[in-house]
């Protein structure tokens, strides 16, 4: 102990000479102004917000005219006093505030990121190009002749006119895809071709956009304008965009699919994107960039990943739009002085920038539309959204005041170019876009798009098939190959092992076999999926205290369908396949797929079977929901073999006492089941599938159905059903059961969540 005292006397002298220069903690005052500042900026912003939604203006418009009203416009005109005494004009207090304003502006980003669609862009590519180009240069070039024209009492530095123009020439060129996006929800255009151009070329605006304003910041720190300055800015931009989408999509992929595996859970997936991206924030920010463009990037890359939670981006989104958003916009809105507006001169000024910032991104979306193809009224509609500036705007002009490039008289001006276009956009696309006619072609999209958000078969994108080898999992791994070359899945294979201990002696031989079967079966089943290169297969050998708890485990992560193979081997007398198989089914937290092959067990657990040959599927259906999904499951294969589907609905004959009354009524019935087929069929068909159909008629549908399916030689019999409980087994109904046990081919049976 006395040793230890001798060893710690120097540190201690050391901590106490140096006593003088520890870091105090946040004084009381402090902590209360902020506490209120945040309180008060957030109620406002978000009442108002709620007005101007309810008044069919973007919520945005609101919150930052909060701000102004907060500010010294009219709270600091009534109550000049309390105005200053609850947002004084003091450093370390608004730094306190700065702090939680720029999450604000790196969690918007985050968030517009995450709902940017690269395939949209990509897929509307040459038209956005070219609409965006328009926007970005025309503007751009008006706004920087603005900058260079304007007096020297709007710029904070006269001597640095030449970045302050560029400056003010990237805001000129800036879009809202934020606003751009809410009015076209709420116009209900968002899916319209006109629509997605115009997203696209938001889209692509904002990505030149954040590039230039990174140059251009890069610039305004360095002090001066060299080549050489702005070399290394492009360069650093190009570079970073380089590696993040290419090696960094991988990474940030890798990332999250380790995380949902390992971790697992909404909370989980929404640490892990915060954490990349405001690294990638302060990566951007270290290579002279502006961090905003770190954090949207790593936005567009989460969210172009399968494994990033939808709900974890929504729950990012709401935490975003009720909490950080708001009080950046109203923060942003403090700094604006409405009566230094008023000033005849500053006034005159303030309505020359808007109406440059109006034309030039009117003029500039105008004519990239109408070289793109677009039609006069489409190019007017482009250009009305394109001149929203909203919340991106903001940002940059918050920027432009942080780096000391805009006076607080510009960046007012700044702001109420924001405020007033994005006020004018929602009506101006009404009226614009009420004029653009729906071609046939879009209308066949916009319905089969409406199809496909009702769809069970494109809703699955992770499917786990669980095999312990046998035909049974190897068809189902065959039929799991043919959906995942017509849809983009990710396909887990899953070796499930029971922990339950072996005697000593034997643990070390069946611990060689275990490995050995999990070996056979998982290559087995993988070999006969004969997936794509662009499909992701995982292959995972678990263990737990049951087999069905590990398929379980397993399941609930995320997993949108499972596909089973029915048991190999005797059956327990109240089981429907066998205990484990009907314990998943009966527990699956998703969708399920059980296959029974009724082909001749191979010599051997894991020995392969033949690649199966299917002509012909038949679909019994009774108009249900789960016969939708199974005529989905059906089509989707059938699209992919180039086998005929054969949906077949019977019509139930009734008993002989009733069969002169029933004769009366019989033809609506054959009607009702015409109507019900085709319907079926329709869907079968926009899923690719050559679709025939026939209504069969019988006392006993089961019959019917096994017997034409025997007439038909079908290759396979796809059933839908829901889950019945009868004294602790699966149970489908005598109808399915009897069709899984006495059919001559494969049955497939798919119950829905």
């Amino acid at each position: 102990m006395q040793n230890l005292s001798l060893m710690l006397l120097p540190v201690l002298a050391t901590q106490k000479g140096a006593g003088a220069s520890l870091i105090k903690p946040l004084g009381h005052h402090e902590l209360l102004l902020v506490l209120v500042q945040l309180s008060l900026l957030l109620l406002v912003a978000r009442g108002l917000g709620e007005f101007m939604r309810r008044i069919n203006q973007p919520p945005v418009v609101g919150e930052l005219l909060a701000g102004v009203l907060l500010g010294p416009s009219l709270f600091g005109l009534l109550f000049p006093d309390l105005q200053a005494h609850i947002f004084p004009k003091s450093q370390e207090q608004s730094d306190l505030l700065s702090v939680i304003s720029w999450l604000g502006v790196l969690f918007l980003l985050i968030v517009t990121g995450l709902e940017t669609d690269l395939k949209l862009i990509l897929r509307k590519g040459k038209t956005a190009l070219l609409i965006s180009l328009g926007g970005i240069i025309v503007p751009f070039i008006t706004g920087f002749g603005l900058g260079w024209l304007l007096p020297d009492s709007f710029l904070a530095d006269p001597e640095k006119r030449l970045v302050f123009s560029l400056f003010i020439a990237t805001a000129m060129s800036i879009s809202a895809v934020p606003v751009i996006a809410k009015v076209l929800m709420d116009l209900n255009l968002i899916r319209r071709d006109i629509g997605q151009v115009t997203l696209a070329a938001g889209m692509t605006d904002d990505t030149i956009g954040w590039i230039l304003l990174s140059v251009v910041s890069g610039l305004a720190s360095s002090g001066k304008f060299d080549f050489g300055t702005i070399f290394h800015s492009v360069s650093a931009a190009v570079l970073f965009l380089g590696i993040a989408f290419t090696i960094g999509r991988n990474i940030v992929d890798q990332i999250l699919r380790w995380v949902d595996d390992y971790v697992g859970g909404i909370a989980a997936s929404m640490s892990v994107v915060l954490v990349l991206s405001l690294s990638a924030a302060a990566f951007t920010h270290a290579l002279g960039l502006e961090a905003a463009l770190g954090a949207f990037v790593l936005g567009i890359l989460a969210g172009q990943s399968r494994r990033f939670s939808s709900e974890a981006g929504h729950m990012l989104e709401v935490f975003t739009a009720s909490f950080l958003a708001p009080i950046f916009f109203a923060a942003a809105g403090l700094k604006v002085n409405l009566l230094a507006l008023l000033v005849p001169q500053t006034l005159i000024f303030g309505l020359i920038v808007l109406a440059v910032a109006c034309i030039g991104k009117f003029t500039g979306a105008y004519l990239g539309s109408r070289v793109g193809g677009l039609s006069h009224w489409e190019a007017l509609a482009m250009g009305s959204g394109m001149n929203a500036r909203g919340a991106m705007e903001i940002v940059v002009a918050t920027i432009g005041l942080s780096l000391g490039v805009l006076n607080p008289q510009m960046y007012s001006i700044i702001v109420m170019v924001a405020i007033v276009t994005s006020l004018m956009a929602p009506a101006l696309l009404r009226f614009t876009l009420s004029k653009v006619v729906m071609g046939e072609e879009e209308a066949r999209r916009l319905e089969q798009e409406e199809q496909y958000s009702r769809s069970f078969i494109k809703r699955i994108h992770r499917i786990l098939v669980p095999t312990s080898g046998g035909s049974n999992i190897q068809l189902a791994a065959q039929l799991v190959g043919y959906m995942a070359h017509q849809n983009q899945v990710e396909v887990t294979a899953l070796y499930a092992l029971s922990d339950k201990q072996p005697p000593k002696k034997a643990r070390r031989t069946a611990t060689q076999v275990k490995d050995t079967a999990a070996e056979e079966a998982l290559a087995c089943v993988t070999e006969e999926m004969q997936l794509s290169a662009d499909t992701t297969l995982q292959i995972k050998t678990e263990s737990g205290h049951s087999k069905a708890e590990v398929i379980l485990n397993e399941a609930n992560k995320n997993y949108d369908l499972i596909v089973l193979g029915a048991s190999e081997q005797i059956r327990p007398q109240k089981a429907l396949f066998n205990l484990l198989v009907d314990r998943v089914v009966q527990e699956a937290p998703c969708a399920t797929m059980v296959v029974k092959s009724h082909l001749p067990q191979p010599q051997g657990e894991t020995c392969k079977i033949a690649q199966q040959q299917l002509k012909n599927i038949l679909v019994p259906t009774v108009g249900t929901e789960y016969s939708k999904n199974a005529v989905e499951v059906a089509s989707t294969i059938a699209a992919h073999t180039g086998a005929v589907v054969t949906i077949v609905n019977v019509i139930n004959l009734p008993q002989v006492e009733y069969i002169l009354y029933e004769q009366r009524s019989l033809a609506p019935v054959k009607e009702i089941a015409e109507d019900l087929l085709e319907q079926q069929a329709a869907i079968g068909r926009n899923l690719g599938a050559d679709v025939q159909t026939y209504i069969l008629q019988g006392s006993s549908p089961e019959k019917e159905i096994l017997k034409f399916a025997q007439s038909k030689q079908a290759d396979l019999i796809v059933l839908g059903s829901n889950i019945r409980m009868v004294t602790g087994r699966v149970f489908f109904g005598h109808r399915v059961d009897a069709i899984l046990n006495k059919a001559h081919c494969p049955v497939a049976v798919i119950t829905g969540t």
